[in-house]
């Protein structure tokens, strides 16, 4: 393996420090429940610790557009929205 590949590799394993304290640590076990709107999962280690991950969703407008229905049938007029999203972040 080249010394290039061996350092990529590497960093796809130091994404662990995203939670460096929980490295090392051996998992009890793994429960999840939804709650609230929100997806809860947490993983409970062996020394009685915890971690919990909430997840959460968003509405997304996928399109909005204006329409007459004078003669009943769909006339479109104007669309305002568009496959537009926007995220938060945590």
């Amino acid at each position: 393996m080249s010394k290039s590949k061996r350092k990529a590799a590497f960093k796809l394993l130091r994404r662990g420090k995203q939670y460096p304290g929980l490295h090392g640590k051996v998992v009890d076990f793994v429960n999840h429940g939804w709650g609230e709107g929100m997806l809860y999962v947490h993983v409970r280690f062996m020394d009685k610790t915890e971690v919990c991950w909430r997840l959460a969703a968003h509405l997304t407008i996928k399109e909005a557009d204006l329409s007459d229905w004078k003669r009943g049938e769909f006339d479109h007029i104007r669309t305002f929205v568009s496959n537009e999203t926007h995220s938060e972040s945590f």
